[in-house]
């Protein structure tokens, strides 16, 4: 029960960081990209003075990279931003193992703390004395060794629940960079080619 503790401690801290960081870059970032896109066509130093300002969000470190290259041609200026859109991935998946560990681990010892409940539990039984008041002893234990599974199974399932909405939000933010850096390798393009 306290690996299953610390498990669920653990579990609710890196769970709370990543809702804030998500919910720090949810909406906000789009709202900087379409902002940022539409000041690069019209008026470039504004858009830097933009991005520099918003260095928080993984998309305009990902911008930064490519645009503070000094004359990039359209093939350097595409490796940059892939390179630096490689670089963010980690921190957008951050703590993704230790919510499978958690996930993985935390029901077997829910299980284990109920076998060795269990074996506690019949070493109180003698042999013969089935009606006697061991028999109490051993039903109490047994009770009180299922609780284990059943913590253990909670810390499980409520880290699975936020793992997999924290990978879907992984998942659309990949797309959304996708998207923005063709927006801007678009650009790109076309104002090296004029």
């Amino acid at each position: 029960m306290v690996l299953l503790l610390a498990l669920s401690i653990l579990s609710v801290v890196l769970i709370l960081e990543r809702l804030i960081f998500w919910a720090k870059v949810v909406g906000r970032q789009d709202r900087f990209v379409r902002d940022f896109l539409m000041l690069y066509v019209r008026d470039r130093s504004k858009a830097f003075s933009l991005l520099k300002e918003n260095t928080r969000f993984p998309i305009a470190r990902i911008f930064s990279a490519a645009l503070l290259l000094k004359q990039p041609t359209v093939e350097e200026f595409h490796l940059a931003l892939e390179s630096a859109a490689q670089a963010e991935l980690p921190l957008l998946r951050r703590f993704g193992t230790v919510f499978s560990t958690i996930i993985s681990v935390s029901p077997l010892l829910g299980l284990l703390g109920t076998v060795l409940g269990l074996i506690g539990s019949f070493s109180a039984l003698q042999l013969g004395d089935l009606g006697g008041s061991d028999t109490t002893v051993v039903t109490a234990g047994i009770s009180e060794a299922l609780i284990s599974t059943a913590f253990g199974l909670a810390v499980a399932i409520m880290t699975l629940i936020f793992s997999n909405a924290f990978r879907g939000r992984y998942l659309r933010q990949i797309t959304s960079i996708q998207e923005y850096t063709g927006q801007l390798e678009l650009l790109y393009r076309r104002s090296h080619l004029n």
